[in-house]
């Protein structure tokens, strides 16, 4: 399978300076499922930049 790194730059908000992952969608979400995390992209971009990427802070952005 290809990577689309550049396409997926232009939706990426991942806003940690030394991320080596951004726009490598299949090793991000492994590195942050692997942590027990959720990717930047599945936040809202104010939530993102705090950098708690937890299950718990997702259900906390979308209220679930």
């Amino acid at each position: 399978m290809e990577c689309k790194k550049d396409r997926n730059l232009k939706n990426c908000n991942c806003s940690y300076p030394g991320c080596g992952n951004k726009g490598i969608c299949c090793d991000c979400l492994s590195n942050h499922l692997a942590s027990k995390q959720l990717p930047a992209c599945c936040f809202p971009n104010d939530v993102e930049r705090t950098y708690d990427r937890s299950f718990k802070a997702f259900a906390k952005a979308w209220k679930l």
